[in-house]
């Protein structure tokens, strides 16, 4: 193998498969990264067995081969030579690396291709395109709410669900739901569900920078792998296994009906929560609120945020409603949870719904029904 590519377009593409580097590895070689030549480019690959990534970048390719060398060395090394052209050169027979930057140089101990896992390749199953900008929102609005523990290891992943021209994100942990509906580029032929680990969601976010072409899915349930194809100024595939297993039939968590419902500026709200949250940290993690419908039809209600901690102190706020239905009620959150949904919509106007102080509490934003939040509530002495 004997090639030349630009240190800046080396140095960016080993940044984007080095998320899928092993950081533990029963098998050491998934700590390395994989160079090929592929139609006149340099092919960069790596996998830790759950999630594998591939991105290719521009080259003038002398002859042909492939290598696999320690990712983390590599990256590091190219990260530290000056923006100038990378000459990388395989002494045959040798599995030695040289790269040679201006008059920096190395030689880097690599491992035969042939013993690095195979990068799943998956080439048919069912398609779909989904807009940049719509999977990224869906995405970041979603895949935090899934569990982080394994011991159901079905709710550390996020349920995709592909159905006509529409598309879903759903995510659970046992103590709070997020969905997020949006639509297909193009509609597909049948109905897909899907669960994707939230990990590989994440990772994906992290691609969908600035790109405006649409991301292409292509999902092999019986093979259990699904593709994400990002192209843009750099094509990165990202192929991950599926989680096996029922998600819970989240339609039915959702409260259809509400006995207070009131509107908030979210910003506000936002930093009224985060406020009650100092005093929460030493409190159990509990900030209550009260909604209290306005007086005389003077103002449209309020809410009354509040943490107590008996060592540290307690803080009250309110928040003014801008529209307000029922006879007001309370009702008690964690605060991360609280504060989870609240960062992630950011701005604009929030809808709160709540029936009873045991009943989820319903957020949603209120320029579109695309998203649903629902937070079990927490048990307090009022």
């Amino acid at each position: 193998m004997k090639l030349s590519c630009l240190q800046e377009n080396l140095s960016k593409g080993l940044g984007i498969v080095g998320r899928a580097v092993a950081s533990r590895a029963t098998l050491p070689i998934t700590q390395n990264v994989l160079l090929s030549t592929d139609q006149s480019m340099l092919k960069l690959s790596a996998t830790n067995l759950e999630i594998a990534m591939t991105t290719w970048v521009g080259a003038m390719i002398e002859e042909e081969g492939a290598i696999t060398v320690p990712a983390r060395l590599l990256s590091e090394f190219v990260n530290s030579l000056p923006s100038e052209r990378i000459d990388l050169e395989l002494e045959p027979g040798t599995g030695l690396l040289q790269v040679t930057c201006g008059r920096s140089q190395a030689h880097i101990h690599g491992a035969d291709a042939s013993e690095f896992p195979p990068i799943p390749t998956v080439d048919e199953g069912v398609a779909a395109q989904i807009d940049p900008v719509s999977l990224k929102s869906a995405i970041t609005r979603v895949a935090f709410a899934a569990a982080t523990e394994e011991s159901r290891p079905v709710l550390t992943g996020v349920e995709m669900k592909l159905e006509g021209k529409t598309f879903s994100l759903a995510a659970a942990d046992g103590f709070r739901l997020a969905v997020q509906t949006g639509t297909l580029v193009e509609p597909v032929e049948s109905e897909i569900k899907v669960i994707v680990p939230a990990r590989t969601l994440i990772e994906l976010n992290r691609l969908l920078g600035d790109q405006e072409e649409p991301v292409e899915i292509m999902m092999t349930p019986a093979k259990g792998q699904v593709l994400f194809r990002v192209r843009g100024g750099q094509t990165v595939e990202t192929v991950s296994q599926l989680l096996q297993g029922s998600f819970p039939n989240y339609e039915q968590l959702i409260p259809q009906s509400y006995t207070t419902r009131a509107v908030f500026d979210l910003p506000t709200l936002l930093r009224a929560a985060r406020t009650s949250a100092i005093f929460a940290r030493d409190g159990s993690n509990i900030i209550r609120l009260q909604m209290v419908p306005g007086e005389d039809g003077d103002s449209a209600g309020k809410l009354i945020i509040s943490a107590l901690s008996e060592e540290v102190g307690d803080n009250q706020d309110e928040v003014d409603a801008e529209e307000f239905e029922g006879e007001g009620g309370k009702i008690a959150f964690n605060s991360r949870y609280l504060l989870d949904v609240l960062s992630v919509l950011e701005r604009g106007k929030l809808t709160l719904e709540t029936t009873t102080s045991s009943s989820p509490g319903v957020f949603k934003p209120t320029d579109s029904d695309d998203y649903i939040h629902v937070v079990m509530p927490m048990f307090v002495q009022w």
